[in-house]
């Protein structure tokens, strides 16, 4: 199905594969884990579409070995797909009810975040910055500053930008101070927020 929708990277379809979706949603949910579907996954936040997890994760052009920091660590699928690829994640939630669900979630699974923060997104993480890339898995209405200045010079943030819908961009630092965008159509995301609660 991904690959009749466009995702062409082996590396994220071989991860969609090794990745358990259902293991990450309410148990009320597992019949319908493998639908292309957002589902609640508490705290009015939701795990994102197979095909948005797919689709962003293409855009990020990962490398093994790579350095990625994710915003927004939700349910941890996203992430779980990441370290699949082989990328070293370093991952910010800011709901402390997901946070600790999702911490125990990866212990039981044995997946293994570089580093796992409660935290601000907005902040990112300068003292681990810079970063090969940067996905944000929320809607921002505009694209931080202090995100872009984490990403390494020919790194890459992938973001969706946007208030009530959002259009998927890519943004790749060229130098210090140039940055080239690109834009990929429409998707839908919950709010990316500041603050931890």
């Amino acid at each position: 199905m991904m690959r009749s929708k466009g995702i062409s990277d082996e590396s994220v379809l071989n991860a969609m594969n090794q990745v358990p979706r259902h293991l990450f949603l309410d148990s009320s949910f597992l019949e319908h884990a493998y639908q292309n579907k957002a589902f609640p996954i508490g705290a009015d936040q939701t795990i994102s579409h197979p095909y948005t997890v797919a689709f962003q994760s293409q855009l990020l052009q990962l490398k093994p070995g790579h350095k990625v920091l994710e915003i927004g660590t939700g349910s941890g699928y996203q992430c779980a797909v990441l370290l699949e690829m082989k990328a070293q994640v370093y991952t910010i939630e800011r709901q402390n009810e997901l946070y600790k669900k999702t911490s125990l979630l990866f212990g039981k699974l044995n997946y293994r975040p570089k580093k796992y923060v409660f935290g601000d997104g907005y902040q990112g993480l300068p003292e681990e910055a810079p970063f090969d890339s940067i996905i944000v898995t929320c809607g921002a209405p505009e694209i931080p500053q202090t995100l872009l200045s984490q990403v390494k010079i020919g790194g890459r943030l992938v973001i969706p930008v946007g208030s009530d819908s959002q259009i998927m961009t890519l943004i790749i630092r060229e130098s210090a101070t140039d940055f080239s965008k690109e834009t990929f159509g429409e998707f839908r995301f919950v709010p990316f927020l500041g603050g931890k609660i």
